[in-house]
């Protein structure tokens, strides 16, 4: 499918980078593409950022039926623009649909419209270490009525927004509060899907954490409330005795592209590694004995989150992580390829090309060159 490009013809102005927290801005476009059973999904576009009209009676509003990825994009000191393991992303995004009884979409169709929008959007990608272009691709139901069905109608849109670090501390250690009463998900359910239900069910335990001083919590499973399987919105890790351990993934743990990244890169380098069942009772004993060397979540929006206290039964656990821990090494070097200053031997790195036709799209470079001051070359 040809993807059509119509720029705005009223650009946005980019905020101030140290005031760009985490999704507070908007880059000037949007990727959109329609289905209904006549025709498949077709008319993928690029347009200008708008508001979304929704019927009230829309099917989305009512019964949840939308999904979401989020990935980003990054600049190199050469001036090129790089996506991290986009092709993973799209992949999720359909295994998710698929999850929602959304029909199937062709991935090299988002794919692309992924590498347009951010090409269009070149300019909103920021050049400081620390900073992205944080993409937002989204499905959700379109049919108007009500009546719990999968709608026959559906609209996918992506948007971005320039970010920097994803808590407002930064990159100091959090306080987790390990959650006893609420549940993120139940085995058979959505667990692994990136939809919106997930995140909804997260807000209430989330905000009571907040009031009592925590950053976030450290979810449980469902059935014994003993074992751990993600920490906020990501995926955890711990150090014991000098052996990296996460939750093993089978339906209530998000399949995070962070979390397959830490583990290819433990593996690489010699560190043993275990996907297992870690009981809280576990944590705790290797706590007492001193084998507890660290804790840690990953995810795309903060990379690599070091966690500093659990507080589990009325009972603080801190984590003193030593000068060259396992987090620290592979923060550097997720980073590192991430920004380019590692070379990338897993072909995680997507280059987004300038375009220098067609669509009203061939000012782009040029427009590129002039915002960093001088000439560039294409994608990296």
């Amino acid at each position: 499918m040809k993807i059509s490009v119509l720029r705005t013809p009223h650009p946005r102005v980019f905020p101030n980078v140290d005031e760009l927290g985490f999704g507070r801005y908007f880059a000037d476009h949007m990727f959109l593409m329609n289905y209904d059973q006549e025709n498949g999904w077709h008319d993928p576009r690029v347009v200008p950022y708008e508001t979304l009209g929704l019927d009230p009676a829309n099917l989305t509003l009512h019964y949840g039926q939308t999904i979401f990825e989020g990935l980003k994009a990054f600049r190199w000191n050469d001036g090129s623009v790089n996506l991290f393991r986009v092709n993973d992303h799209v992949q999720r995004f359909s295994r998710s649909a698929a999850h929602l009884c959304i029909p199937a979409f062709e991935e090299d169709v988002v794919l692309e419209g992924i590498k347009r929008l951010v090409d269009v959007d070149r300019n909103w990608v920021p050049a400081q270490r620390g900073t992205a272009l944080y993409l937002r691709p989204t499905l959700i139901a379109t049919d108007n009525a009500l009546g719990v069905r999968p709608s026959k109608t559906y609209m996918m849109f992506i948007i971005c927004s320039p970010v920097g670090n994803y808590y407002a501390k930064g990159m100091a250690p959090t306080r987790i509060l390990v959650e006893q009463r609420y549940s993120r998900a139940a085995h058979g359910g959505l667990g692994d899907a990136k939809t919106a239900a997930n995140y909804a069910a997260s807000l209430l335990a989330a905000e009571e954490a907040k009031r009592k001083g925590f950053d976030q919590v450290l979810w449980l499973d469902a059935d014994t409330h003993n074992y751990a399987e993600e920490v906020g919105t990501m995926n955890i890790f711990f150090v014991i005795n000098g052996v990296l351990v996460t939750p093993p993934l089978g339906g209530t743990i998000l399949d995070g592209i962070t979390r397959r990244t830490v583990l290819a890169l433990a593996s690489e380098w010699g560190i043993p590694t275990q996907e297992r069942p870690i009981s809280m009772h576990e944590v705790t004993q290797a706590h007492a004995d001193g084998t507890l060397q660290e804790v840690f979540g990953s995810g795309t929006a903060a990379v690599i989150s070091q966690v500093g206290e659990l507080y589990y039964q009325d009972r603080p656990l801190v984590i003193e992580e030593k000068p060259g821990s396992l987090r620290e090494r592979l923060y550097k070097a997720i980073t590192g390829i991430q920004y380019g200053e590692i070379t990338d031997t897993h072909h995680w790195i997507t280059p987004v090309p300038v375009a220098t036709n067609g669509n009203g799209n061939g000012h782009a470079k040029k427009e590129l060159a002039e915002s960093l001051g001088g000439d560039v070359s294409g994608g990296h």
